[in-house]
């Protein structure tokens, strides 16, 4: 089954081209054309400015995604769209555009959750093969990275969720059931991140700037004269016996401190090592609750998921975790290309959701492009 899906919830104007054979889901194309450099003056996310962009957009980014996986009209089966969470402005463009899509080329539309989609890109497996398709006679172009991805029996699945606006362990007894075990009572971390950047006066997006920050301090003579002991930010909630997160105090640890050595703010090494105590400070909490979750349920399967799974530094202390402390579980972490947000992994979501949809539901979304609506606060779930 081959599926164009459609990604529009924040700041990436996304399509991709999936097609699942067997348990084996490849990309045929992912297009995401990025906004960065727009919003980058502003610190953040304009909403409406996103939008106006995914309008320009979304025909030329749907047109290349096409073009790219060398697929017709008739090779699509279905047309899956992010649906929400995300901002209202952007995700209409997106569920407009996929509405359209479905009704002109009278195809299944299904909605999709966002979060879903970044669980279910651990489900991407992509290998290098041939393809002969029709009508192009072409062969398929295909990444060529090769990734361990999650099976069938990957149940029960848990999952460290964590982008810039969500912070959550979820744990997946199958497809598509969702327990919640705990979520930040404030700040998701990746916002945290965002945050903490800028009052360093650091460039947006700020995440990936603190990581590399942080990681060149690492790596860094002042490394080994730094003293943890002297220098350190809270762990808010590590302790709490529960898999609450917050992260609000945190970042305001990070404030006042910046505001008591105002005068080292333009050092570099200062900052350096801010970064480093700042993204440790947070990742202490993500794997002790982590850890809590692991030991209590004993999962076949732990994954990260979001944009915050690109941290390389995350990457490497939960791989170190799992396989040291919990040998019994498998630990996957998505390409970095699918960490953060594209449709490839929307359309990875929507092809599962199909298999397990029944054949009544089915036949409604051949319709559903006249009811569905976008819904910035959609339930994981739902």
């Amino acid at each position: 089954m081959s599926i164009l899906a459609i990604e529009t919830s924040c700041d990436e104007t996304a399509a991709a081209v999936v097609e699942k054979s067997g348990n084996s889901v490849r990309v045929l194309s992912n297009i995401v054309s990025s906004q960065i450099a727009l919003h980058a003056p502003f610190g953040g996310v304009v909403p409406n400015l996103a939008a106006r962009e995914h309008t320009k957009n979304i025909t030329p980014v749907v047109e290349s995604a096409l073009q790219e996986a060398r697929v017709s009209v008739d090779d699509i089966e279905a047309v899956a769209v992010t649906a929400g969470p995300g901002l209202a402005p952007a995700l209409q463009i997106g569920v407009t555009a996929a509405k359209s899509l479905a009704y002109l080329w009278q195809k299944p539309l299904l909605p999709i959750h966002h979060i879903e989609g970044h669980i279910y890109a651990n489900f991407i497996n992509e290998q290098p093969t041939t393809h002969n398709r029709q009508p192009s006679q072409k062969q398929a172009r295909y990444p060529l990275s090769v990734v361990s991805s999650a099976s069938e029996s990957a149940f029960p699945l848990l999952a460290l969720v964590v982008s810039g606006g969500h912070t959550e362990l979820v744990l997946m007894r199958d497809h598509f059931t969702y327990e919640i075990l705990g979520e930040t009572e404030d700040d998701a971390v990746g916002e945290a991140f965002d945050k903490v950047a800028k009052m360093l006066g650091l460039p947006y997006p700020g995440g990936p700037e603190i990581a590399r920050r942080a990681d060149a301090f690492r790596k860094s003579i002042a490394f080994s004269l730094h003293n943890s002991a002297t220098f350190s930010f809270p762990r808010p909630m590590k302790e709490s016996g529960d898999y609450r997160f917050s992260f609000s105090g945190l970042k305001t640890a990070v404030l006042y401190f910046l505001k008591k050595h105002a005068s080292q703010k333009q050092e570099e090494t200062f900052i350096h090592t801010v970064c480093y105590e700042f993204q440790e400070a947070a990742l202490d909490v993500l794997l002790e609750k982590t850890r809590r979750a692991l030991t209590e349920h004993r999962p076949k399967t732990a994954i990260i998921a979001g944009g915050v799974s690109a941290n390389t530094e995350l990457r490497r202390r939960m791989s170190e975790m799992v396989a040291q402390e919990f040998p019994e579980t498998q630990f996957l972490m998505p390409p970095f290309k699918y960490s953060l947000d594209n449709a490839a992994m929307i359309g990875t979501a929507a092809l599962f959701r199909w298999e397990h949809l029944e054949s009544d539901r089915k036949r409604l979304a051949l319709t559903s492009w006249r009811t569905l609506v976008a819904n910035p606060a959609m339930p994981l779930g739902n």
